[in-house]
């Protein structure tokens, strides 16, 4: 697929994965409450846990233990907290794990009409592939950008513009849609429109408060909208 395929408007959309394409949370909170479990600490709600999701397993990690443990956890207990985590999210990962109404029709959607599509999410490639592929959708997604994929992630710009360079496409003609304000910013940073839908995990603050160009109901209203302006005359 390529952008000169299309007449005119976007020339690419990426995505934001955990709460953009897909509610993960489920799955991020039965490891995390694992892991706070071997470590002696109280589990956490899912609620909790969803307000720490968007910057990376690495601050998911950190607050949970900062929440469990009441206190700021020394950092020598950070890096063992991850691998025990790691190794709780792989057996979790993808068994809760469900794409949010209108995500599947959206994206046949804008596949059918021959729009290029990437991935630029902070969570790290292994899982992201394994649950891309649990969900028979790497046909959709020319590129996709994890958290440690480059050295920097999200809210930095660079993972956005590496999808745009990957994909051939200048960052002026994509767009982001993403759940978050660390979306919002990386969009921005990289010079790409920025649409954000309303539900997702965004830290407590309202979608409307992040600045994005617009709001949309879900995927399917997204890709509709994508395409009536693709197209039109």
């Amino acid at each position: 697929m390529h952008a000169s395929g299309l007449s005119s408007g976007y020339g690419a959309v990426l995505f934001d994965l955990d709460g953009t394409l897909l509610d993960t949370v489920p799955d991020l909170a039965a490891a995390t409450n694992r892991m706070l479990a071997e470590m002696n600490f109280p589990g956490l709600s899912e609620d909790v846990i969803s307000s720490f999701v968007g910057r990376g397993i690495g601050k998911l990690v950190e607050r949970s233990l900062d929440r469990a443990s009441g206190s700021r956890v020394p950092e020598g207990q950070l890096e063992p907290a991850l691998a025990i985590f790691e190794r709780f999210y792989g057996e979790e990962s993808g068994r809760r794990s469900r794409p949010y109404s209108g995500v599947e029709p959206g994206l046949r959607q804008l596949e059918d009409a021959g729009m290029p599509m990437g991935i630029v999410t902070n969570k790290a490639a292994r899982f992201t592939h394994q649950l891309i592929k649990g969900l028979g959708w790497k046909h959709y997604f020319s590129v996709v950008v994890s958290g440690d994929t480059l050295p920097v992630k999200k809210p930095d710009p660079q993972p956005v513009r590496h999808a745009c360079e990957q994909l051939s496409v200048s960052p002026v003609r994509a767009l982001f849609i993403g759940d978050s304000r660390h979306d919002v910013e990386a969009a921005r940073g990289a010079g790409c429109a920025v649409w954000c839908v309303p539900y997702g995990y965004n830290e407590g603050e309202p979608v409307d408060s992040l600045q994005c160009d617009e709001i949309v109901a879900d995927l399917h209203t997204a890709a509709q909208r994508i395409l009536t302006t693709q197209f039109k005359v």
